[in-house]
């Protein structure tokens, strides 16, 4: 198989896969579980990419070790939005775009999941790239590469968790947190601690396809930095902060303007002075 007929046939399987969660989401009318099955898609995406034999070049530990780091970062994400959508209600941002496109609704939504999907073969080819390095061995650049994504799971983990117990009211001493805004732990810093990490996470692969072997960089390695452009288009101006603050203004109102005010959107930052009204 070569490179591209390998990455062709990874995207045609994360097309069907969307085209799986269309149709969920169609039965269920919950579509926490498209963002599930994205995730599912992409980590199975990138186990392909990194462990399908392409020629006749024997498995590295570096093809090993990518493979290892995106199949737990699928693993936990889908499993957390899995455990989140079940016996919940409709996303907001999915609900929204459905009202928007009235009688429309469901073939929109299905062409909408097919560029997820297009979205996930381009982060395949992140995965691709990182984890068919041929420079010898493991280097420095590897051990960073795997530090900073380990590192962006584990901050993914602690803001996901601390949402969860706000949500509970554990943080609020309240018995729900209906209506008020998760102002605690990585949430004081930030208003999407979770999106941050996420893109963290995507900058770790150009570590890995950078490695220098003695002629030194792998001139195909710069396509890994296609993971971390279009995560961070993805998350801070398309379908990741926008559509969720706009709906956060909308059920939230002067709460969530105040909350604007101090707190950094996406980078991590202390928080300004508290309003005083």
């Amino acid at each position: 198989m070569t490179p591209l007929a390998l990455l062709l046939a990874i995207a045609l399987g994360q097309c069907a896969l969307m085209a799986l969660a269309w149709a969920v989401q169609r039965l269920t009318r919950q579509s926490g579980w498209v963002d599930a099955t994205w995730s599912f898609t992409v980590g199975a995406g990138g186990l392909c990419a990194a462990l399908i034999p392409v020629g006749d070049l024997p498995t590295s530990a570096r093809q090993v070790l990518v493979a290892t780091l995106v199949g737990l970062w699928s693993a936990r994400l889908a499993g957390h939005i899995a455990l989140r959508t079940r016996g919940a209600g409709d996303d907001p941002r999915y609900a929204e775009l459905m009202r928007t496109w009235e009688a429309r609704a469901p073939s929109r939504l299905f062409w909408f999941l097919q560029s997820q999907a297009v979205a996930a073969a381009l982060l395949a080819v992140t995965v691709y790239v990182a984890a068919r390095n041929p420079a010898p061995g493991l280097g420095v650049l590897d051990v960073v590469g795997t530090l900073v994504l380990l590192a962006g799971i584990a901050g993914e983990g602690i803001a996901d968790a601390q949402l969860t117990r706000f949500r509970h009211g554990a943080d609020t001493h309240a018995p729900n947190a209906q209506g008020r805004i998760c102002d605690v732990g990585l949430w004081r810093w930030s208003r999407h601690p979770n999106y941050f990490f996420e893109w963290v996470i995507w900058l770790a692969y150009p570590c890995f396809a950078l490695v220098p072997s003695a002629d030194g960089p792998w001139a195909w390695g710069w396509l890994a930095f296609i993971g971390p452009a279009m995560m961070y288009g993805l998350l801070v101006h398309v379908s990741g902060i926008p559509p969720l603050e706009a709906h956060m203004a909308r059920s939230r109102g002067a709460a969530f303007a105040a909350y604007c005010r101090r707190t950094s959107a996406f980078f991590p930052l202390p928080p300004r002075r508290p309003d005083t009204d």
